[in-house]
């Protein structure tokens, strides 16, 4: 194994953390933002570049730090190390409610696709990259862009879903219809689209978005019930009415739906 060969456990129901077990040497990495606290003899050291083990030299750190920018993450991640003899802990914590996915990337081929604010923490030598979109549908109305978050490696890898998560297993041919925001992630050999909702009444009064992701196998795929912005939507929705002001959320009526209601009058 290239990735260091790390053991782990999982605590917590709705705002979970995940604890990593590191024996002497052996090392994590994990997005800024993420640590919670971490026992006596863990040394943490900032890191340019995606992650991995490969030395590259310093125009392969460039192209790797180039491409998280790509992202929207930062240029730099952070490693923690055991420095001491014996066992030694790390922690790292959701961000909101939801739950931390551990995905071992050698039952995935080495490579796991997410999205580019899903991963948490992954052992050393795990590298964290882009995944390009190759069909022009998926950059514009994806959700995500033309850019997905790629993890590789033999390693393992943590990613965190916002709510419930649910795992599907795809057979050959069989299609997925999902909200593009509520994709957690999918293995590589599962065919990603996007597909127009259709029909002038879904479109203009659904309140679902225009479009639907198309996911069809085979293979395995996470899905969550409570992506971030569909939770800061709500947030930012529930203190403008508590504000008195617009009511019309949902819909393409927007502020219309405050002068049927008669609050105005």
């Amino acid at each position: 194994m290239t990735a260091h060969e790390i053991d782990y456990r999982i605590y917590g129901e709705e705002m979970q953390y995940v604890e990593i077990e590191l024996d002497p040497e052996e090392g994590v990495i994990a997005e800024s933002g993420s640590f919670m606290m971490m026992d006596d003899g863990i040394k943490m050291e900032t890191i340019f570049g995606d992650g991995s083990q490969k030395d590259s030299g310093f125009l392969g750190k460039i192209l790797g730090a180039g491409k998280r920018i790509l992202t929207g993450e930062s240029l730099f991640m952070t490693a923690f190390y055991n420095t001491l003899p014996g066992k030694r802990n790390v922690s790292f914590a959701s961000p909101y409610p939801g739950k931390i996915i551990p995905i071992d990337l050698t039952e995935f081929g080495g490579k796991f696709i997410c999205q580019k604010d899903a991963f948490l923490c992954a052992a050393k030598g795990v590298s964290v990259g882009i995944e390009f979109s190759k069909k022009l549908g998926r950059g514009l109305f994806g959700g995500e862009g033309f850019i997905m978050q790629k993890l590789e490696g033999d390693g393992m890898a943590f990613v965190h879903a916002g709510g419930t998560m649910a795992r599907r297993e795809l057979s050959a041919g069989e299609t997925l219809r999902v909200d593009t925001g509520c994709i957690i992630g999918f293995d590589q050999t599962v065919d990603y689209d996007v597909e127009f909702v259709g029909g002038i009444k879904n479109t203009i009064f659904g309140g679902e978005g225009l479009f639907f992701a198309k996911l069809q196998g085979p293979g395995t795929v996470y899905v969550q019930s409570l992506p971030f912005s569909r939770l800061a939507g709500r947030v930012l929705a529930s203190a403008s009415r508590a504000g008195g002001k617009n009511k019309g959320e949902g819909s393409i009526l927007g502020g219309i739906g405050d002068l049927l209601d008669g609050d105005n009058f």
